[in-house]
């Protein structure tokens, strides 16, 4: 079972302390490693960060990743082997932070949010940080748990796929980004399948369960535009990059990412504005119900006001009235009730009333 850290447990601590904010996902974390360049790959899983290769060999790009962002002592582990600042370690386990950018001079520090893509009917999209630092040879990433994220990168490495293994590590930097930016378009597939069958469910069966589904969209709508959001400045802030980190031939692939992130923003904006008029045309479309509803039960009303009348006067208890000891009486009140109603029907039918 999953621990959560609020923020409140970092009330009074100086600035840089390391308190994990977040769900704790697995007992320990798992660390591997992945060594390469155009000739050469090697790939392990560490014990310790202690076991780390070192990083002075310039001819290889070096990429660590890391599952479980709860233990602390890793985090200072990390920090002193990267020669990190304990502001970024802070930033790092404090997983409720919006994507940015940072520029550190030996170093580019990024946070950036995911999603699970097999996000259960109705249930709450929940983020996971994933924190991505590179320097000149070098990537270190952090995922909050274990995913298939980056295993698509893995196995490109593997295969020297495209120019993953000949760059450097700002273009796996990137690669890493725009996996992440693409997991969003597949979110947004589910979420696009799931309005349709809003606007499906609104013309054949409007209800409370329509309406709750279009509320949880509307909810979700908005936790991926707080994510989407702050990565479209962040990405651009990359792509407008003056580091030395950053190779001119790479700029091209982060406006292209940038190029992505505005689509993604696009799509959840048009869905919002889908889910509005759906929400809007529910609400019209329920008044209308009750205006019919209410129609037809004033027709009957009216009808009855003037055969109510009629009962209530011959309902009287007076001994002298016209009509009592009438042998038809009966017979013909009940058709003036009758001629009533229907003259009345008839009026209504050809005002279109009914």
């Amino acid at each position: 079972m999953s621990q959560h850290t609020k923020r409140s447990h970092k009330t009074g601590l100086p600035p840089g302390a390391l308190v994990h904010i977040g769900e704790k996902w697995s007992e320990r974390a798992k660390i591997s490693v992945m060594q390469y360049n155009e000739e050469t790959l090697r790939e392990k899983e560490l014990a310790d960060v202690r076991e780390l290769p070192v990083l002075s060999d310039t001819s290889l790009t070096t990429w660590m990743h890391v599952d479980g962002l709860h233990d602390t002592a890793l985090m200072e582990q990390l920090g002193e082997k990267f020669d990190l600042h304990p502001l970024l370690l802070e930033d790092i386990l404090n997983t409720d932070h919006r994507p940015k950018v940072e520029d550190m001079g030996p170093y580019i520090f990024i946070v950036l949010k995911t999603f699970a893509a097999d996000v259960p009917s109705m249930a709450e999209v929940k983020p996971e940080q994933v924190s991505l630092i590179f320097g000149a040879n070098f990537v270190l990433s952090l995922q909050e748990k274990e995913s298939s994220l980056l295993a698509p990168i893995r196995e490109r490495l593997r295969q020297s796929k495209g120019k993953i293994r000949k760059a450097g590590a700002d273009y796996l930097a990137h690669a890493i980004l725009d996996a992440v930016v693409d997991s969003y378009f597949l979110i947004l597939e589910d979420f696009g399948e799931e309005i349709d069958a809003c606007e499906e469910g609104l013309v054949n069966r409007p209800g409370a369960k329509v309406l709750k589904r279009i509320h949880y969209l509307k909810r979700n709508m908005i936790i991926l535009r707080k994510s989407v959001w702050p990565l479209r400045e962040a990405v651009a802030s990359l792509e407008r990059s003056e580091s030395s980190l950053i190779d001119a031939s790479t700029n091209i692939y982060f406006r292209d990412v940038y190029d992505h992130t505005i689509q993604v923003m696009d799509t959840i904006e048009t869905y919002r504005d889908t889910l509005s008029s759906i929400l809007d045309i529910y609400l019209s479309s329920l008044s209308n119900r009750m205006n019919e509803i209410m129609k037809v039960l004033t027709i009957i009303a009216t009808i009855f006001i003037p055969l109510t009348f009629l009962a209530g006067i011959y309902g009287m208890n007076f001994d002298y009235m016209p009509e009592l000891r009438w042998r038809w009486g009966y017979f013909a009140v009940w058709g003036v009730m009758i001629a009533i109603a229907l003259i009345m029907l008839k009026l209504f039918r050809k005002n279109k009333w009914l």
